[in-house]
Parts: C-alpha cells; structure tokens; sequence
C-alpha cells in the first residue's frame, strides 16, 4: 500500500481518499492523487459514477476522479478506490540521527537525497521538545545522545548489501562532516518499529500534555521551522508545550501547541497568526488533512478568490442542496 500514517489502524482508505492524506512515504510514492487509478463515487442525487479504471494511462477526456481526490466529501461518497500498489521493498533499513541545528539538517537533507536517491522512503524529522513528550507520556527510550532535533531516514530497496553500503556511505560522509551527532541504524523489524514509534506516537504523547491546537502545514523548506520558533517567541509562557515535526521531504511540518486547558485567549494569538505568517512565505494552511470546518474561513490565505469562486461553482452544480458534508471546506460565505 502506497500510503503509510500514524492512524492506518484504524482510519479507511475513502476517507484517505477525500482528504488527500500524504503519510510518512509521499517521499518516495508521491500523493494519492498520483497513485489512485480510479474510483467509485456516489452524487448527491443518488448516481453512482464509475470511474473505476485500472489503467495507468487514459487521457479520454477530463480526469474526474481528481475532483473527489481531496475534496472532504463535499462533492461525492467515495465508494471503491482501484490504487497503484509498488512491490514489497525486499530490504528495509532505518537510521534514527541526531543534529545540532536545523540548518545541518537541512545539509543532511540535501545530501541524502544525492546519496540515497532511489532507495530513500522516508525523511522525518522531530524536535527535542517532542522527544522529551514521548519519553515522559509514554515512556519511550531515546536511543541516542541527547540532541535539539532528529532525524528518521528509511531506506527501502531490492538488494541489502547495495543499500546497506549506500547507507553506510551517506552515514559516513554526515559524521565525519559533523552535519549528524549521533545516530543508530536498524535492520531488524522490531528494531524499526521501535524506532518508527517515537516519530509516529508524539501526536499520542501530545495528547496526555494537555489541550493540543495543531497545524498542518507546507513550506519552503528553509522556513519550516522558522515557524515553530517564531510562534514559542509570539507566545511566550501564554502555551505550555510549542512543538514542531513532521515530514521534511515533503516540506510539511506540523506545528502543535499544548496548553492545561481549552484557552480562548491562547487560540485567539494562535490564530489568525500562523495563518498569516504561512501566508507571507507562500505556504499552504493545511498541506494534507483538509480544511473542514475549522480552517474553511482561513482558505484565502492559501487560495487565490476566483480558484475559490470555481471551487463553490462546481460544488453548487454536483452538489446544489448542499447535503454532503455541509459547512466544510469552503468558506462561510
């Protein structure tokens, strides 16, 4: 399966689907919107369409199925996914790093995508104040030297002894270079998996820290984290916790903000905020999960006005009643 999330026990593949989820390995799959060959949808009106194609290539006309891919619902019930599925990597291997600043991250970034091209899965980063949420909530072991940010690289291939060389490689040139402080590598399943957890659990481990405002996030790369520390800055002791992570190769950083309480003062600061600040360097306001009712009346900081006056178009004439998912994704207005 060309998707890999935090919530894949329990969340399901239309729901995926309608929200366009991008995961831990867009990196190396590419979004839904490139590997969903076709889907079943039922309108508004009770027809069922049927664009259930299994074909990688079909230019007969527009590709429909991309209007539901991402739309929340608000246009169709996504009923059957046909979707491109890669083969089983034969070898898989995980390296958890740690860094000294964001700017070396950023160089072991760029490095490792030079060195482990076509072998590289997953990138994902966290920082230490959700290293010490996890350690503290759940009691998850910090596997290496103490650092101010982390790294989660896999790598996933044909042929072990080619990846494994490739990844020594890359390992060697950010040690010696001083770019990674310390890391550890694992091969073996349960191995990874533990690794895995500690990027995969802090949304867990946020939640036993108090209320949690999150943001779902794209930048320019170099600006990613830029926002995690000019919010702490912006807040000050008003937020307990002012957490950033998420996944760099694909520009996306989730920013979550922890507080005892519910605090209207606090979300009043928060927003419009960081909306206006990703608005200044060209970001998207939600880069995977949606709008829905929350962030529909912030779209604008993302979306030019006549691509959302098309938008309201094409859900007035597939959906004029407005019954599917009411109130969400476009804007009040």
């Amino acid at each position: 399966m060309p998707l890999d999330l935090g919530a894949k026990g329990s969340c399901h593949i239309g729901g995926n689907v309608s929200t366009n989820a991008g995961g831990l390995r867009l990196l190396r799959y590419g979004s839904l919107r490139g590997t969903v060959l076709g889907l079943e949808v039922v309108l508004a009106d009770g027809r069922v369409l049927d664009c259930l194609a299994k074909l990688r290539k079909d230019n007969t006309g527009y590709d429909l199925k991309q209007l539901f891919i991402g739309s929340e619902g608000t246009l169709g019930v996504v009923t059957a996914v046909s979707i491109l599925c890669p083969r089983k990597p034969k070898s898989v291997n995980v390296a958890f790093l740690g860094c000294s600043s964001f700017q070396k991250l950023l160089e072991t970034f760029q490095i490792c995508r030079g060195m482990l091209g076509e072998i590289l899965s997953a990138f994902e980063f966290l920082d230490a104040p959700c290293m010490n949420l996890v350690e503290q909530h759940l009691k998850l072991s910090n596997p290496i030297t103490e650092s101010p940010f982390y790294i989660v690289i896999e790598t996933a291939g044909s042929n072990a002894a080619h990846d494994e060389e490739k990844l020594h490689n890359f390992l060697d040139k950010v040690m010696t270079s001083s770019l990674v402080t310390d890391g550890t590598v694992a091969t073996e399943e349960t191995k990874i998996k533990a690794l895995w957890s500690i990027r995969e659990r802090i949304t867990e481990a946020l939640r036993y820290d108090g209320f949690t405002y999150k943001y779902d996030i794209s930048l320019p790369l170099e600006k990613i984290y830029d926002l995690v520390t000019d919010m702490r800055q912006h807040l000050g002791s008003r937020a307990k916790n002012v957490v950033g992570y998420g996944h760099l190769g694909d520009g996306n950083v989730h920013l979550n903000i922890t507080s005892p309480s519910k605090d209207p003062d606090l979300l009043a600061a928060i927003e419009p905020y960081v909306y206006e600040w990703t608005s200044r360097w060209q970001g998207s306001v939600s880069a995977e999960h949606g709008l829905g009712l929350k962030k529909r009346n912030y779209i604008y900081y993302s979306k030019a006005r006549p691509a959302v006056g098309l938008m309201a178009d094409v859900k007035a004439m597939l959906d004029p009643k407005g019954i599917l998912n009411p109130y969400k994704t476009l804007p009040d207005h």
